[in-house]
């Protein structure tokens, strides 16, 4: 049996979903990480992390990794945008997924 014929028996047994909470967990631990790091480069006066770059995987979908971060490293809890920003971005995010979710119970 070929890498490929190995490839598609594996794929075969993933479902969406199990794609999806993949992809999930990538990017809220990308983001987690991405903070954690930046919130060290300050404290050391380093070359930081754009904001836009924070928000961009907050907005694809890490945000909750992105949040919790925050708190974990007291990390951009005085900026508005971050604080209340990021929760904005998780409360559209479960809106998008319970309308996804209603719609494929019909």
């Amino acid at each position: 049996m070929g890498k490929t014929a190995l490839v598609n028996l594996w794929l075969s047994d993933v479902t969406a979903a199990q794609v999806a909470a993949a992809y999930l967990l990538a990017v809220n631990l990308a983001a987690f990480a991405l903070s954690g790091l930046d919130k060290r480069a300050a404290k050391r006066a380093r070359r930081r992390v754009p904001e836009k770059h924070l928000f961009r995987l907050a907005v694809l979908g890490g945000a909750m990794g992105l949040y919790l971060s925050m708190f974990v490293f007291h990390h951009k809890t005085k900026r508005g945008i971050f604080r209340f920003g990021v929760p904005a971005i998780i409360l559209l995010q479960a809106l998008v997924f319970v309308c996804v979710y209603l719609q494929i119970l019909r």
